[in-house]
């Protein structure tokens, strides 16, 4: 097959990645640190862009590219103007300004309905509350505001000049109905958000055209290129490349900075357990509904390395890992989901402090050293994810006989060890780079070169060590 760039932006770091389904290469990695100003946290868009147009540079030098496809997390978003132009910096999902907004969201559409409407988690951070926080603090800028892109759906658009959202990561909003597939416009009209800043909805996999010849000429590419919008959300591309045969007793844990574990199924699920589980319907790249969890994942241990590579010393999150193996069992546990757990540690208010308060609260060891945090944080996870599968299970009213871990995550052993004794579950883990394999299996499916994702995963099975892990 030919070769794809697929551009990966994670909330540590971007990459672009060139291959097919079967083989990939890394060819350029950036930092994407958020920018603190004040009391609000941004991401600065603009070196993103300018870092992905440095990579797929590189990337053209290299190889001979069909296509190219972009995924992020979502939730973030942009405005811009009349004229295309951005309206003010874009927020991080972990600023403050949306602390108190969901009381104020409810009061006007209550908080059932919402769900009823959406079949999306209640999260402070969902885009709900975060335009609702925009139009309430800063009226002046959103009222120039024209139309609203989420934030790989804005690269699209400096990329090709097509101005859509794709599907997997418009269902992130909580402003999309999955039984209408449409813009929930309940919601937008009851809220008092412009129904045109809500344009088209693209089907994964849509072809956007070509580059913008000033982009291509910058870069190195020709006019034949083609810009998918794959499946913009990472965790959509990441569950595509799932090496489980079919869509059968298994659910998935997508690890990385957050977890998110769910199964796939072709309808939403929005009852009264799903509902009191928190579990959310978001898009596939097959145009199904993953019905899943967020659980706060391995954010918790990158930020108490941040402070610990402040103040003591650089620890590589396999040395860790390791000093927590030899540790063995902690003899405390955190609700991994806590909100205090939720935002960046600071010097005076750092994520070991945080964790400390939590067993202070709760009567129990405060954990001493890196490898006591590194395990106590591990095990809380394993026993969360035991306990949402069986949340899961009971709200979609089917078994699970098997677990797969793919993403960073997965290449944490002692985690997949934990879980699977945790949940009495077999664990299967990888690919590490599922994102990556994801984005560019939707770019081959949408570009004629593979004809399913079931056979992209047959592939993927084929192609990559998958390691397993007894109960």
């Amino acid at each position: 097959m030919e070769k794809y760039a697929a551009v990966d932006l994670g909330a540590e770091s971007g990459r672009i990645i060139v291959g097919d389904v079967r083989e990939i290469e890394e060819i350029y990695r950036f930092e994407n640190r958020p920018i603190r100003i004040g009391d609000n946290i941004f991401w600065d868009v603009l070196n993103i862009f300018a870092e992905i147009k440095t990579g797929l540079k590189r990337a053209f030098a290299r190889h001979r590219i069909r296509s190219i496809g972009l995924d992020s997390w979502g939730v973030d978003f942009a405005l811009l103007d009349c004229q295309g132009d951005l309206i003010g910096s874009v927020y991080h999902y972990r600023d403050p300004r949306t602390d108190d907004v969901p009381d104020r969201v409810f009061s006007l559409i209550p908080k059932r309905e919402i769900y009823e409407e959406t079949g999306i988690q209640y999260m402070a951070i969902n885009t709900v509350h975060q335009l609702y926080a925009a139009k309430q603090q800063k009226p002046g800028l959103v009222d120039q505001a024209c139309s609203l892109l989420t934030l790989p759906n804005l690269m699209h658009y400096w990329l090709t000049g097509v101005m859509a959202n794709e599907y997997s990561h418009a269902s992130t909003t909580q402003l999309y109905n999955p039984r209408t597939r449409d813009w929930s416009w309940r919601i937008i009209d009851a809220l008092g958000f412009k129904r045109d800043w809500f344009g088209d909805i693209l089907a994964p996999g849509t072809n956007l055209g070509s580059l913008l010849p000033h982009v291509a000429e910058e870069i190195g590419a020709s006019a034949e290129v083609a810009v998918i919008a794959s499946a913009t959300h990472d965790t959509a591309c990441a569950v595509a490349a799932i090496p489980a045969p079919g869509k059968g007793k298994h659910a998935y844990i997508s690890s990385g900075t957050w977890s998110l574990l769910g199964i796939e199924t072709p309808e939403p699920i929005i009852s009264d357990k799903s509902y009191a589980y928190n579990f959310t319907n978001e898009g596939g790249a097959d145009g199904g509904i993953r019905f899943l969890k967020n659980i706060t994942g391995l954010w918790i241990i990158q930020e108490c390395k941040r402070h610990w590579d402040r103040i003591d010393r650089q620890y590589s999150y396999g040395e860790l890992t390791d000093l927590a193996r030899e540790f063995g069992p902690a003899e405390f546990g955190i609700d991994a989901n806590d909100p205090r757990f939720l935002k960046p540690g600071l010097i005076e208010d750092s994520m070991p402090d945080r964790i400390i308060a939590a067993c202070r609260e709760a009567g129990q060891r405060v954990p001493q050293s890196p490898a006591e945090f590194v395990r106590g944080v591990l095990q809380s996870l394993a026993g969360l994810y035991a306990d949402s599968v069986r949340e899961l299970e009971e709200a979609a009213e089917r078994p699970v006989e098997a677990l797969y871990i793919i993403g960073g995550g997965s290449r944490n052993s002692l985690l997949c060890e934990l879980t699977a004794r945790a949940a009495g579950l077999p664990v299967f883990a990888g690919p590490v780079e599922a994102t990556a394999i994801g984005n560019i299996l939707v770019q081959a499916i949408s570009m004629g070169d593979i004809e399913s994702i079931d056979r992209g995963r047959e592939l993927v099975r084929d192609s990559y060590a998958i390691a397993e892990f007894s109960p």
